[in-house]
Parts: structure tokens; sequence; C-alpha cells
């Protein structure tokens, strides 16, 4: 008998582009796919800060180059991925948040946020498996969502509507692009702690709301977010394509 063995978690020869790098989940993620041996492009509008991330991933041991991005500028940044050797591994984590009630939803704050959060990430992720797809290469995408891909939320309709629609087109994409194995996937987390999520806490009532509703007693952690992000980049995830993961303390469980 011979025993089955775990498919490797290991990033080693894989090249991944992490937008929204900068911070938060972004940073989180990008720093654990260089953990698990990626070579790892990061990507976002401020190139100082992506410089001076590339440096402490590097003292650390880790391969990093920096890519200065704004996922809402589509033309360049379809020009900035097909300019690159196709990367093996896109995660998404560029987003934007503007949070009103929505009888006071203006057109340019619902711009804004669905061009970032929806059109920006639905033709990223097209330029990439474009990419991959010509090369005839597989690979693993994975959009960063959240719970509210799957709820609402207090003031959160325009957030809410990027996040759902990002889990369809995920699920389309998936479907097809899996014959060139292609995967596509997504990351849906509670609330994290990060810059973007601050004033969030700063408001006890929204405080309060978040706390009766995750069922493990604590808000999330960027850290949270580092092990499914290398399980779904990784082998380890070899037969997921096309679905989400829910990282919400069991906010969505009732």
């Amino acid at each position: 008998m011979t025993l089955p063995q775990t498919p490797s978690f290991s990033l080693t020869g894989k090249r991944a582009l992490v937008t929204g790098a900068s911070s938060g989940i972004g940073l989180g993620c990008a720093v654990a796919l260089g953990q698990a041996g990626a070579t790892v492009t990061l990507a976002a509008r401020s190139e100082d800060k992506l410089k001076d991330i590339a440096s402490q991933m590097t003292d650390a041991g880790l391969t990093a180059d920096v890519l200065p991005l704004d996922v809402a500028d589509i033309p360049a940044t379809e020009e900035a991925v097909a300019a690159n050797d196709p990367f093996d591994i896109l995660v998404n984590a560029a987003g934007l948040a503007i949070h009103t009630p929505a009888l006071e939803t203006t057109e340019p704050d619902f711009d804004a946020v669905a061009n970032l959060n929806f059109k920006g990430a639905y033709f990223l992720t097209r330029a990439v498996a474009k990419g991959l797809a010509d090369a005839g290469k597989p690979g693993s995408l994975i959009n960063i969502t959240s719970q509210m891909a799957f709820v609402g939320g207090i003031d959160r309709a325009v957030y809410c509507a990027t996040k759902h629609a990002v889990e369809g087109f995920t699920k389309a994409m998936a479907i097809e692009w899996g014959k060139h194995g292609i995967r596509v996937n997504t990351i849906c987390p509670t609330f994290i702690r990060t810059p973007l999520t601050e004033p969030t806490f700063q408001n006890p009532d929204r405080v309060a709301w978040i706390m009766d509703k995750i069922k493990l007693g604590r808000v999330g952690e960027v850290s949270d977010i580092m092990g499914p992000v290398v399980y779904l980049a990784s082998d380890a995830s070899a037969m997921m394509t096309g679905t989400h993961m829910l990282i919400d303390g069991g906010w969505t469980a009732d």
C-alpha cells in the first residue's frame, strides 16, 4: 500500500502579482506568498511605499519587485500586465469603501467604488488570465471580496454590490478558463483590522454590531488571511475553482 501524499504548499518558482500591496490585506498576502517561495510583484499607486516594503521583504530573505499601478486605470493596467512575463498567481486586494446610507449615495462615490472594486478587478483578472492562456500556462487567480459579497450591511449598498459582482464574474471566468488550467477563486474576509477599516472601529455602534455578528468573538487580523491565500495559490487547492473561502468568524453561518 502506498500512502497518499499531501500536495505541496510551496510556491517556489512561481511569480505572483499582488495589487493593493502597500498596506493591509494586500501587504499580508504579498508577505505570505513570498514566505511560501514566490517571487512577488508588489502593485499599488504609492511607489515609495512599495519600494520600502520590497526592501523590507528582501532584507527578510524574500524576493520582491515593484510595479506602480492604479487598477482603476484599465488601459495602463492591461499594458503593465502585458509587458511582464505571465504571472502564475494573482491576488487582487486593491479596493475602496465609501460608506453612506443608500439614500445619500452620490454618483461620483458610486463610480469611484465600482470602477476599482468591480470594473478594475474584472479587467485586471482578465489581463492576467490572457497572459497565462497565451503562454499555455495554468495559474491561480484570487480576488479579495468580502463577507459582504453574501450579505447586506449598514451603509454599504454600493460596497456590497461591487463585491457581489466580483463573486459573479469569478464563477463565470472559472467556467470559461478551466480548460486552460486557470483557476479563479475569491477570499471573503470579515472585518479585518487595517487602515481601510479603522474608521469603522472608531464607531461604537458599528463595533457592537460587528461583535454581535462574529461568532468567534473577535475581529479578524491580517494574519487570518495569510494562510488561506497560500492555500488557494498553491497545488494544495488544485481542485478548487469558481468558489470562495469565507474567513468571517461565523458571520454568515446563520
